[in-house]
């Protein structure tokens, strides 16, 4: 039976917790952290842009 390498093993998901205790994570925990959210906040911001552009052609259409 061959060894199982560590570095093919399926890597844990990233899971973060609004309000969630941060003094057990390490920098580059922290850091991981941070690049998720700002992720996360790009596409809310893109699906805000998205519906914000669909509101205001509908918006058009029905004023005339």
């Amino acid at each position: 039976m061959p060894a199982i390498d560590p570095d093919e093993l399926p890597k844990k998901k990233i899971v973060h917790e609004m309000g969630q205790d941060l003094s057990l994570l390490s920098v580059g925990e922290l850091t991981e952290r941070i690049m998720l959210l700002r992720e996360e906040i790009a596409r809310l911001e893109a699906e805000k842009a998205r519906k914000s552009a669909s509101k205001s052609a509908a918006d058009s259409f029905f004023k005339k």
